[in-house]
């Protein structure tokens, strides 16, 4: 299994470590936010194999770290200006690492504020809601050099739903891109389907995932995504051999 947290390799030792004690490999991988152009949405991009030794890449981290840090202190910011008591601390209870919306998400339910994530996504941190803060600007393109830079193989998570998929696939595969996540928590058989045929299109390695984010933050149980094919792990594991 791989660990993917977001901007962030902190987990990692910890992870192994447990690994090696039940006899599994733990892979170190990351997770990093994109923006696409034109306001058309956000895209993930999952790094596998990556060096969590090396200076350069855990400096670009770092920075990243520090921005999302920021915005989440500018969404508290927001929220309590609009009337809603939530404090810092509340949100950084929820977050071992980077912080992020859910973690926000989680302080609103603890409040009674809203009954789920989703329905924090929806009322308040949603684009154009009251708790929402922009990211500083940062491409899928550049998060695939990225983990590159950082010896890892890249992959696009869970693109169903991203627009121009297609067009955007290409433009990757152009910088580097070898996966694209199918398997993934709550895709049901024919959407795998679809993306399946996409990847044959782009000569790409299918990855899986749950999207596990901690209790209560992902309908997806950690592990409980549809099974990746064993063979995509040997694929993935040459490429970044190469």
């Amino acid at each position: 299994m791989a660990l993917t947290d977001h901007d962030t390799t902190s987990g990692m030792a910890e992870a192994q470590a447990a690994g090696a004690s039940l006899g599994v490999e733990v892979i170190a991988g990351v997770e990093i936010n994109t923006d696409l152009p034109h306001g058309g949405g956000d895209a993930h991009v999952l790094g596998y194999f990556v060096r969590i030794d090396d200076p350069a890449f855990q400096s670009q981290l770092q920075a990243r770290r520090v921005a999302r840090e920021a915005r989440g202190h500018k969404m508290v910011a927001q929220l309590q200006a609009a009337g809603i008591p939530i404090t810092w601390e509340q949100v950084r209870r929820h977050a071992d690492g980077a912080v992020g919306r859910p973690h926000v998400a989680a302080a609103l339910i603890d409040l009674g504020i809203v009954s789920s994530v989703q329905e924090a996504f929806d009322r308040f941190l949603g684009r154009g809601m009251v708790g929402y803060v922009p990211r500083a600007p940062f491409t899928p393109a550049q998060a695939v050099e990225l983990i590159r830079s950082g010896g890892g193989v890249a992959s696009l998570a869970h693109p169903k739903d991203i627009p121009n998929l297609e067009g955007l696939l290409a433009d990757l595969v152009a910088v580097g891109l070898v996966g694209l996540e199918i398997y993934y928590g709550p895709y049901k058989d024919s959407t795998i389907s679809q993306l399946c045929a996409l990847a044959r299109r782009f000569n790409l390695i299918p990855t899986g995932g749950s999207d596990y984010h901690g209790p209560g933050l992902h309908p997806t149980p950690l592990g409980k995504q549809p099974p990746l094919p064993p063979e995509a792990l040997a694929k993935l594991r040459q490429a970044a051999g190469r």
